[in-house]
Order: structure tokens, then sequence, then C-alpha cells
């Protein structure tokens, strides 16, 4: 059943002591902000070529890893406690609450500081140059990798991580197509090619900022609440707007279009007569998806909202099987559609679909089925029976994919029969397919964790997904590397940065203790 819409004049303006607590937690975001903007000059994943090298005083950070390490981890640990201190602010139930503008400032301030620094926690940005630049030199970056396609002296190849330059492209031919016009304009130019996706990717971001507040009221959950968690969520922060991810513009056009498609559909419970179709109904709905088949051409896992938009319309009938069935080919439709439309106008044609399955050729250590397939393999090892743990963990990536489709269908189906919403299903089948996939990278469970901060309104799933933002976000260096042989600068630099985080988070305790108080209810 889906609750009635949530109107912003619910709760009142922050009083004054609460608007001087919210300022010290706007600078304390920001002072982390700009720590990790100096220390990822240091401790960023840089290009080989790094151009730091070549401005005074600034350089002085690339020759003291150690410290910039502490010093991005002490922006980090800043960011995420002030993220937290935040979230007071928009706690469902406050008789006072911060309006969506001062939610809306305190993320632009928060932004500004890691809009023109390296690229921070991995090196995919790279790729996507590297990607970019084999489709606009007329080659198939689904059958080519940098290294056999630029050759490995080129310096879009030298900046890609050497898990990634022998294998094709995952991502969709619109990405690409994309990369290619960001290729056109800056050449082999590292420097501005990173700060163009920096940019696609900021567009990515306010297409979320757009939709989460739209969605969120629609579905009974506090346009702020859902704006902090989806929006200023540290993760965001990190991964998309300081590692320039493509999740950014896959997820934003993904929550723009259910926001379009469901525009015109009435709000309803199970049993209610369905009214006549409202003016524009059937163009929003067609908007809409085809806006989400877009964001399939960035990256696939959006398909999964087209499942989920295509129940919300059979619901918006009598909720009978023909309706789901033309739901469903109205879905298919559109997105074969913009499928064959998108190959032919890049002209990179279907080859990504074969490319799908690149991630999965690295095992990532905080991915739950990889860890699992490597305590298979020591304890095949140990049984004496071998080590097989390639194949163990084939098998379970490919019971992963199995398990994570069976959950999707339930969940279809469960939405279908108003067991549930169809945007908690959503939010959760991504979810499945995340965590159980062999690869599983922190910033990937935010296709899970948006679309829900607009659904979900339960205290049990904010307080779990405050948790688990916060953890991802402490767990992966601002290099994107692991040190190898050097692992000690890690524990050094993350000693000190603690130190430091404590301290500043003393003076921020003796300045407004009432951030640390017990946080206010309602009345």
């Amino acid at each position: 059943m889906m609750r009635s819409p949530v109107h912003s004049g619910d709760a009142e303006p922050l009083d004054a002591e609460e608007i001087r607590a919210l300022t010290v937690v706007r600078r304390l975001g920001t002072l982390g902000a700009l720590l990790l903007a100096f220390g990822s000059l240091g401790a960023g994943a840089a290009p080989v070529l790094n151009p730091v090298l070549g401005i005074p005083v600034l350089r002085v950070f690339t020759r003291i890893p150690t410290v910039s390490v502490a010093v991005a981890f002490t922006g980090m640990g800043l960011m995420v406690a002030a993220w937290l201190l935040l979230g007071r602010f928009v706690r469902p139930g406050r008789r006072r609450s911060a309006g969506q503008g001062q939610l809306l400032r305190t993320l632009a301030t928060w932004i500004v500081p890691l809009l023109f620094v390296p690229p921070l926690f991995s090196r995919d940005v790279y790729a996507y140059l590297a990607q970019s630049e084999i489709v606009h030199r007329g080659m198939d970056p689904y059958a080519l990798g940098p290294a056999e396609a630029l050759g490995v002296a080129d310096p879009l190849t030298s900046g890609v991580s050497n898990m990634w330059r022998d294998t094709p492209a995952p991502y969709g031919p619109l990405f690409l197509e994309i990369g290619s016009w960001i290729s056109r304009m800056v050449g082999t130019d590292i420097v501005p090619g990173v700060l163009a996706h920096r940019i696609l990717a900021l567009i990515g971001l306010a297409l979320i900022v757009w939709a989460l507040p739209r969605l969120a009221r629609r579905f009974g959950v506090q346009p702020g609440t859902a704006l902090w968690l989806g929006a200023a969520n540290p993760l965001v922060l990190f991964h998309l707007v300081a590692g320039a991810h493509n999740e950014a513009l896959g997820i934003g056009l993904m929550l723009a279009g259910i926001d379009l498609g469901i525009r015109r559909l009435p709000v309803r419970v199970a049993g209610d007569e369905p009214p006549p179709l409202a003016k524009g109904e059937v163009t929003y709905i067609l908007l809409g998806a085809t806006v989400i088949a877009l964001a399939a051409m960035v990256k696939i896992h959006a398909i999964v909202a087209l499942g989920f938009l295509g129940v919300m319309i059979a619901r918006r009938w009598r909720s009978r099987i023909t309706d789901l069935a033309w739901a469903a080919a109205l879905m298919v439709g559109i997105f074969t559609t913009v499928m064959v439309a998108v190959g032919l106008a890049t002209g990179l044609g279907f080859g990504w679909i074969g490319a799908l399955d690149t991630p999965a050729k690295i095992w990532n250590w905080i991915a739950p089925v990889a860890e699992l397939g490597q305590l298979g393999g020591v304890l095949g090892i140990a049984l004496g029976l071998g080590n097989h743990t390639a194949s163990i963990i084939a098998i379970l990536g490919m019971l992963g994919y199995v398990v994570a489709g069976a959950i999707t269908v339930k969940l279809l189906w469960d939405s279908f029969r108003w067991r549930r919403r169809p945007m908690i299903g959503l939010g959760v089948s991504l979810g499945a397919f995340m965590m159980l996939h062999v690869a599983m990278q922190p910033w990937w469970l935010l296709w899970a964790v948006i679309p829900l901060a607009a659904s979900a309104g339960t205290s049990r799933f904010r307080v779990a997904a405050t948790a688990v933002s916060a953890v991802l976000a402490m767990l992966i260096p601002p290099t994107g590397s692991p040190f190898d042989g050097r692992a000690y600068l890690l524990h050094q630099a993350y000693l000190a940065g603690a130190i430091v985080l404590a301290g500043v988070l003393l003076l921020v305790w003796r300045r407004m203790p009432m951030l640390f108080r017990r946080p206010e209810n309602a009345g």
C-alpha cells in the first residue's frame, strides 16, 4: 500500500541555536573536504605524468605520501562525521527540520573542494578516457583493451590500472559515445579529460538531487531525509564526485526516468477503482521508460527499473495478469527500440552485451561472494583437494546471479500483488545484484541506497543504510591502491588521521555540545 504524499510544510524551520549548530556542521564537512582535497595531491590516484609535480608548494604533498594519506583520511573522517551530525537535522519525527535549501547549500559547500582534485579511491576514470579514445579512433572498445588498441606507450593507457589494460569496456554504448565527444575535445590531455568526466558525474548528481525529493514526497518519505541519505551520502561525495564514476549518470537517469514515468500515475491502494487516463499520462510513461532505457545504455543495472515501472503501470489498472503482460510488453518494446537506436546511432552495435562480464574477472576483497570463494579455496588446500579457488568463485558468481534474479522475480510478483512497494522492490533487487557480485565495490551499493532513500521510511532501514554507508566510505584508501610492499604506510597514516579526527571532534563537542546530545523527537 502506498502512503500519502509528504508535504514540505510538515516540519517547522530550525530555530536560531539549531541554525548555528547546522553552520558548525557545514563548516566541519567543508574542512574535511578541503583536507581531502589537499591530501589527494599526494594520495590521490594521480596520472603517471602528474601535473602537481610542476606546481611549487603543492608538489610537496607528492613527496610525503604517509602525511598525504593521513591528511586525506582525516578529511574523510570529518566528512563522514559531519554527514552523521547533519542527519539529526532531517530526522523524521522532528518538530523542526532543516529545509531543502539548507541541505543543498551544505551539499554544495562539501562538493566544491572536490571538483578540481585528482581522481580518488580508484583509477576507473582513466579507463573511461582510454576506452572513449578507442571509440574516437574508430575501433571497437568491446573487442579491444586499451593496451592493444592504443598501445602500451600511449599516455591514456599508462593511467589505466594493469588489471583493465587488456580487457574490453563493460559500459553501455551511450556512455562511451559521450566519452568519445570528450576525447574529441581534449585529445590525450588527461587533466581536462578527468575534469570533463567529473562534470558528467555532476550532471548525474544533479539529476539525483532533482528526482529524489519528488519521489520521496510521492512515497511518503521526508524529502530532506531522502536528500541527506541519497545525495549528501559520503559514498556519493567520495566515489561519484571525487571518483567521477559513471554510476552518477546511470543512477541519475534511472531516477529521473522513474519520476517522469509515474508523474501522472494516480496514487492508489489495492482495491481502488482505476480512474480514467489523465492528460499526458501515456506520454510521461513513454518518456520515463525511454530515459530509464538510456540509463541502461550507460550501465546495464538500470534495466531492473523498467521491470518495476511496468509493475507500477499494471497496478495502475486492475492488477490483472493481462495488465502485467501489456505493461511488460511495453517496457520490452521501449528498451529494445532504445537499444537498437543507440547501437546504430553510435556505430557500436551490441558488442557491449558480451562484455558485461568484464568486472567479474577481478575478485574484490569486500565482496562476500569472493571472500566465501577464497575461504573455499583455503579449505580445499587444507583438506588436500588442491587449490580450486577460481572454480569455486566462478560457480558462486553464477549462483549469485541466479539468486539475485530469483529475488528480483519474487519482488516483482510481490509488488504486482500489492504486498510490497515497487520502489522498495527495486532498491532491494539492485542491492542483491550488487552484493552477490564477485567484484562488488562500495559505490555499487548506491544503486540500492539511493532508490531506497526515496521510498523506505522505516528507522530500521535508515540506521542500517547509515551504518553501511559510513563504514564503506572509510574502507577504501583514497589512492585506490593497496600500497603493495608499503602497507605499513596506511596503518601509520590512519592512526595519525584518527588522532587528529578525535581532536577536531572534541573541539566541536566543546563548542556545540547539542550536536552530540540525543536527537530531538517529535513534539
